[in-house]
């Protein structure tokens, strides 16, 4: 499902070879799969070419952070 994206995640490996340029974050996923697609959109929507989530947590709903890259 990821595959709509233009963007894809990244290793920290990966990350050293490019340019941080921000961070997103979502909330109101039910499913760490929405949470990743959410992440991904907002990552496509700023320019990105890649992410890393960074965080994850629940309360009765997922929110997380993703670094982003280009």
């Amino acid at each position: 499902s990821f595959g709509a994206f233009a963007v894809e995640p990244v290793s920290s490996t990966q990350a050293q070879d490019l340019n941080k340029i921000g961070v997103v974050s979502a909330e109101g996923a039910t499913t760490l799969d929405g949470l990743e697609a959410k992440l991904a959109a907002k990552a496509e929507a700023a320019g990105a070419t890649g992410y890393s989530i960074t965080s994850a947590n629940t309360n009765n709903k997922l929110s997380g952070t993703a670094v982003i890259y280009k």
